[in-house]
C-alpha cells in the first residue's frame, strides 16, 4: 500500500502589495519503506514542499494523504528533524529525548526504555544525565533522532539535519541514520541541496524546478548503490555517473532561472 501521497499541491504566499506562488502542481507518491530527497535550486519550495507534508503548512491547493487519510497539524505519524537540534539547554538528554512523548500525552516506562535503548544503539552511552552543552553538534544530532523517534513515526522528514556539521560528522550520521531508519522501516524524505547526499543515501530523487516549483525530473538511484553503505555508496562507479547527470539538470534549470 502506498504510503505518502501529496496531490495537486500548490501553495502561494500572499502579502498585501503581492502574491508569490512558491509550489505548483506537485503529484507524487512514496511507498512505505522509501527514502527520498528533494533538491532544487534555492528558493524552489523544497522546505515549504516538506512543511506542508508535516502538516505544518496548509496547502492553497491540493491535499497530502497518508494510507489515504489526511494529514493534520501535530500528526503522530509524522516525525520532524531539522538542520539545528533544538535542544532545550536547561533539560537533560533524557528529558530531551522524551519531551515529544510527554507532550503528546504518550509517555510509558515502556517507551522511555525504548528510548534510552536507542540512545544506546546510536552509540551514545551514559549521556542521559548530561546536559546538550556538554555534547559535540554531531552528538546533539544524533540525540534529536531519538527524540523524533522515540514518538515512533511512521515517517520521518529530514530538512538539511546534517548541513551544519563538518564533513566527517555528516558522513558518519548519514551511515548512522541511514542505518537505523532501515532497520526500523521508516519511510523518510530528505530536503538537502547536497546532490552526493542525496544519492548515497535515497531510493529516489525529486527535482524541483525554480519557483514555482514543480516536480521537473525524478530520477531512480541505481540498486548496486541502494544496497550499499552511504560511504560506500560514494566510491561506486555509478555514483558518479549519476551525480553528473543530476548536476547538468540542476545546473540547466538554474540557467533558466537567470535567463
Amino acid at each position: 500500500m502506498s504510503n505518502l501521497h501529496v496531490h495537486r499541491v500548490q501553495h502561494t504566499y500572499f502579502t498585501k502589495e503581492s502574491a508569490i506562488t512558491a509550489l505548483e502542481n506537485i503529484e507524487l507518491t512514496i511507498e512505505e519503506g522509501e527514502f527520498v530527497s528533494f533538491l532544487g535550486p534555492s528558493g524552489c519550495g523544497k522546505t515549504t514542499l516538506l512543511s506542508i507534508i508535516a502538516g505544518l503548512l496548509k496547502p492553497t491547493e491540493g491535499v497530502v494523504t497518508i494510507n489515504h487519510e489526511d494529514i493534520h497539524t501535530n500528526d503522530s505519524r509524522i516525525g520532524y528533524m531539522l538542520q539545528q537540534d533544538y535542544l532545550f539547554p536547561w533539560k537533560t538528554i533524557k528529558e530531551n529525548i522524551l519531551l515529544g512523548l510527554k507532550m503528546r500525552k504518550e509517555y510509558t516506562k515502556e517507551k522511555e526504555e525504548i528510548a534510552l535503548r536507542l540512545l544506546k544503539d546510536i552509540g551514545l552511552t551514559d549521556v542521559e544525565d548530561l546536559y546538550p552543552r556538554q555534547l559535540s553538534g554531531g552528538m546533539r544530532q544524533r540525540v534529536a533522532l531519538v527524540r523524533t523517534l522515540a514518538i515512533d513515526p511512521s515517517i520521518l522528514l529530514l530538512d538539511e539535519p546534517f548541513s551544519a556539521l563538518d564533513f566527517q560528522t555528516k558522513l558518519k550520521l548519514e551511515e548512522l541514520v541511514s542505518k537505523t531508519l532501515m532497520s526500523l522501516r521508516k519511510t523518510a524524505v530528505l530536503v538537502t541541496h547536497d546532490i552526493g547526499e542525496a544519492i548515497a543515501m535515497s531510493t529516489r530523487i525529486f527535482l524541483l524546478s525554480n519557483r514555482p516549483g514543480t516536480v521537473a525530473k525524478t530520477f531512480i538511484v541505481p540498486k548496486e548503490l541502494r544496497s550499499l553503505s552511504p560511504f560506500d555508496a560514494r566510491q561506486h562507479p555509478a555514483y558518479n555517473e549519476l551525480f553528473q547527470s543530476i548536476w547538468k539538470e540542476l545546473d540547466h534549470l538554474e540557467s533558466k532561472n537567470k535567463n
